[in-house]
This record gives C-alpha cells, structure tokens and sequence, in this order.
C-alpha cells in the first residue's frame, strides 16, 4: 500500500480539523471547499496570489486583504500584494511593507494566528503610512507547509462592521494550508521557468557574441580613404581595459539580455578605469537615467569587492551608504556581478530594479551569477574570434602592401622611364610637353601609391594619430562638398618630424583652405601637397603645405578674413602664409602656401 500523497494528506488534515465545529461553520464548508478549489487553479505565482488573497477576502467577508510572502532568508517579505486597495491609494502610499516592523513583522517573527477588534490599540502595531485607508479589525494566520513558513494571509475591515470570529479564523486557516500548497507549486514552477529562461538567455548572449554580432565593425580600414578611423580611435578610448571597439555591441548584448532575464529597470555593464574605477560603456534602458561615460570612483566600497571578483548584492541603491555614486539614487534592490572568467575580471554587470521593488531572491542570485560568468567565457571567445578576424585582415593587408610595392610601383617607375626616353626622342614640341605630364601624373600617382602601403602596414591604434592620415581625412571629408578628390603629396617625414602643436595648426589651416576654395573657387582641380622637407627664407627646417587649385581666383575686393586667419596662425609659430598663382593654364586659381618651422 503506497503512502498518500501530500496534497491527500492535507487534505484529510483539512476534514478532521472541521469534525466537531459548529453547524454554522459546517454549512459553510461548500464555500470553502470551493474557495479551496480556487486558490489551486493555475501555476503562474502572482496570479496565484492575487487569486489567494481575493479567495480569502470573499470567503470572510473582509474589505481588504492582503499577502505577503516570507523572503527565502526569512528576515522579511519578498513580495506582498493587496487585495481591496484601488491603483490610485496604492500608488499614494508608495513603498510596500518589507515585514520587519508592526503587525506583519510579528506574524513572521511568531507565526500563530492574530485576530484584534482594534489593531490600531495593539501596542505591536507600527501605524499606517501616509494615504492608508483606515482599519481596525484585523486577522493574520500564517500559510504553512510542511512546517515551513511561506507567508502569511492579512484580513481587514468586515463589510458588516463586525469582528472577525472564531469560525473566520478557522476557515482562513484551512484556506491558508491550500494557500501553502498553491504557492509551493507555483513557487517550483517559477522556479523552473525562470532556470529555463536564464538558460536560454545565456544560450542566445552565446550564440549573438559567437555568430559575429557587431561584425559590421570587425574590418579594418584597407587604405586611407577610410573614413571608420576616426570612430574607432574614439571608442577604443572609451572601451579600455580587455576589449577593443569591436566588443562595443557585445557588451550592449549582455545588457539587453540580463536586464530582460532579470525583470530589472536596467542593464549596466562597466569596464575597469586605468585610476582603479569603474566605467559605463553599455545601457540597457528605456530611460536616460545612465550614460556612457559615467564613472565610479576606485574609492567607491563596492568597486575593490567587485574588481577582485566577489558579487555585490543590494536591497536599496538609495539608501545603501557603500554606493556613493549618483547612479544609485535612481534604484532599488540591485545585483552587482563581476564578469570574470580564466580568474580575470574583465567587467561587471550591474542590474537594478527600480525604488520600492521587490529584491532579488537567492535563486535569482545564482541563475543571474550562472549567466554573468557564461556572459564572461562568452566574451572572451568572441573577443578571439574577432582577434582571429582580424589577424587575417592584417596579414591580407600586409600581402596587398607588398603587391603594391613590388609590382605596380615598379611597372610605373618602368612605364615612367620609357615614356621619358620617348619625350627625349621625339622632336614635336606638343608631344614632348604631353609625355612631360604623364610623367607628372605618374610621379602623383606613385606617391599616392606609397601612402596607400604607408597606411596599410600601419596598425589600427597607429593609424588615427600620424599627421599624415589626419590630412588625408580632411581632403576625403572635402570630396563631398566639392564632388570629386582632391589630389595629394606628400615629402619628408610627415608623422615623425612634424610635432603635435604644429601638426594641428597645420590641419586647421589645411581645413581652412579646402573650405574657402569648394565656397567660394568653383575649382575643377585642386593639388594638395605636404613637404617635411622645405625651408624657411633663413634657412630654417619647415613644413610647407600648398592648396593650390585651377578656380577663379581671389577676385578684388573679396573677403579675406580666411587668408587672414590662415597667416595669423603661421605666424603665431614663426611662420608665414602667401597665396600665389593657380594651376590654370593662364596662372588662373589660387595657390595657399603656409608654413612652420619644424
């Protein structure tokens, strides 16, 4: 003979406790047994304790009811709904009882049923909040199972007026022993839902990280027109630490991802600062109350408990005095957890919830510490994947830098020099003339070349910062206005010879130029050239740079404020600024020469 289960002996626990009561309780157990049958329909856990809660205040006759649940550490109450108590007073009382004080702290501390005629007389009561409708009768009973306590069930306010009876608190509290079984079965399969859906989470963080999310960014720049160099030096600024721009939309993932699994108000991943600190660099949110960028100091509490790899949990951010962020103000309960695998702490993952909601239970704590350790290995694998990646991109770029080199620059320089044997031979002015500019064009095309393999064996943290890339940037970014590139040179030295002060005025200048001739040139033709090898009148080593173009010229009486600022700037660093002579066959256009001692 099998031993019953424990819903069956609940139940005839239930049937003995009612033998022996009263003929008014006995004809009122159909309403309990329907009451019971109820509260045990459907599995999701806040349905089921709205269903509990709206069960119990219908089966005595109570205005109001409520039901808070133990926390699993059973210092307080992890949740706690209301039944009677209309939106609009909810949202005017504001924070929801966390158990520790009042009646509903001594249910928990003893758990035996309470019943007052007047609770607001009972020197254990703590008061009502501001907006608190008003109450006086009052019936606690704990929900058990299996002697463990779950919660307990709050009763106020008969609609008769009358106090709550001996036949109340005994049908309550056979409803609270199906109560317990309805919140332990729901509580499992919460549980398993929840383990499922983190599962799952980071399944889909692994997959995201693994099939190539945020590809889009994983190529280099293959030459100097590319125009991705600028973004990517500023966000391998933002993002330090272990990760390069690349991990950006990784991180983000991880953020969306575990604010979703965690039901929180947002999803913060932070990097170490190179001060010791710890640094936003991916939000998840529907509001700006976090940005990138934000910092928390290294002296921060939590930031050495963190950085050394121990999770941080928190039941209020507001009022937590370790949090000296202006984060924290913002949240409620929050989960801190260091995003660390093969024993380093890459970053951490942060997940608060909002002031007033409820804290994160123990199984939350460990699923969403599963995740950021499987969102950690994730990374990591991504990270080299992508490092893979663009191995692969370097040792093309190197291979397409050592064609260039061997291959067509030496064809050019060939082709250059046969085409100077026939200038030599031939005896028609026209030709020789002719054959003397495709000489030119080569030699242009030549040294445009070089720059091409210069910034491809260049690195991508190398790249961003030489003078000469910065200069080709701001003739790509003047081929837009104007409708075609501008052509450009280069001589000397460029990067290493040109210091970083006269770099920049340089550019500015160069800016200045391009500028004034797409407004006001009409040119079809424009020349840039920068020598690191030029002179100042007295002898002086300079940089030289010339804008010249085939427009129409500096008409009388034009504005000058450009030329002006142009010549303030050269001379501000012993230097000098001069127009000349445009590249139209007639000397028409304008030529821009400034320059800067070295």
């Amino acid at each position: 003979m099998t031993a019953p289960e424990p819903q069956d002996r609940a139940e005839t626990d239930d049937a003995r406790r009612l033998q022996g009561l009263s003929t008014e309780l006995t004809a009122r157990v159909p309403q309990l047994l329907e009451a019971m049958r109820s509260v045990g329909t459907g599995l999701e856990l806040h349905a089921t304790l709205d269903r509990i809660c709206e069960t119990a205040a219908r089966l005595v006759g109570a205005r109001y009811a409520a039901l808070g649940v133990v926390g699993e550490a059973g210092g307080g109450l992890s949740d706690f709904v209301t039944f009677g108590v209309d939106p609009e007073a909810a949202r005017r009382i504001g924070r929801l009882p966390d158990g520790h004080t009042g009646l509903l702290g001594e249910l928990i501390r003893h758990p035996e049923p309470i019943r007052l005629a007047d609770l607001t007389a009972d020197p254990r009561s703590a008061g009502f909040p501001p907006h608190h409708p008003p109450m006086r009768t009052f019936l606690g009973v704990p929900i058990r199972v299996q002697g463990e306590i779950l919660g307990n069930l709050y009763l106020c306010e008969k609609h008769d007026g009358a106090e709550f009876t001996d036949h109340d608190q005994h049908m309550v509290r056979v409803l609270a022993t199906e109560a317990g079984l309805a919140i332990g079965n729901a509580r499992l399969h919460e549980a398993a839902r929840q383990r499922e859906r983190w599962i799952d989470g980071s399944v889909a963080v692994t997959t995201a990280l693994l099939s190539g999310a945020g590809t889009e960014d994983a190529e280099e720049p293959t030459g100097p027109d590319d125009h991705g160099q600028d973004h990517a030096q500023q966000t391998n600024t933002a993002v330090h630490a272990d990760f390069s721009h690349h991990a950006h939309h990784a991180l983000t993932v991880v953020a969306e991802h575990a604010r979703r699994l965690a039901d929180s108000a947002a999803g913060i991943v932070m990097l170490p600062t190179p001060e010791g600190g710890l640094e936003v660099v991916a939000v998840s949110s529907d509001t700006s109350d976090v940005s990138i960028g934000t910092r928390v100091p290294g002296h921060s509490p939590v930031v050495a408990k963190l950085l050394s790899g121990e999770s941080v949990h928190v039941t209020d951010s507001s009022t937590d005095p370790r949090l000296i962020s202006p984060l924290s103000a913002r949240y409620g309960p929050a989960m801190m957890l260091p995003l660390h695998s093969d024993g380093r702490v890459l970053g951490v993952l942060v997940t608060p919830r909002a002031i007033g909601a409820r804290p994160f239970t123990e199984s939350e704590r460990t699923l969403a510490t599963q995740f950021a350790s499987q969102a950690a290995l994730a990374l990591m694998m991504a990270e080299a994947q992508r490092d893979r990646e663009r191995l692969a991109v370097f040792e093309d770029r190197d291979r397409i830098a050592r064609d260039l080199h061997d291959l067509v620059i030496q064809r050019l320089y060939a082709a250059g020099m046969m085409l100077e044997t026939a200038q030599r031979q031939s005896q028609v002015p026209e030709v020789r003339a002719g054959v003397g500019k495709a000489v030119d064009e080569l030699d242009v095309t030549i040294q445009e070349i070089r720059t091409a393999i210069f910034a491809l064996q260049q690195g991508p943290a190398e790249a961003p910062s030489g003078l000469r890339t910065r200069v080709l940037r701001e003739i790509n970014m003047a081929a837009v206005p104007l409708g075609f590139r501008p052509t450009h040179r280069f001589a000397g030295a460029i990067d290493s010879s040109v210091g970083e002060l006269t770099g920049k005025n340089l550019i500015a200048a160069l800016r200045e130029a391009l500028s004034n001739t797409f407004r006001h040139a009409r040119a079809s033709r424009i020349e840039v050239t920068v020598d690191a090898n030029a002179e100042l009148p007295d002898g002086t080593p300079a940089v030289r740079l010339s804008v010249a173009d085939d427009g129409v010229g500096i008409p009388e009486g034009g504005r000058r404020s450009g030329l002006r600022n142009l010549r303030r700037r050269a001379e501000s660093l012993g230097g000098s600024s001069e127009v000349g002579p445009g590249l139209a066959e007639d000397g028409g256009g304008t030529t821009v020469i400034w320059q800067a001692p070295l």
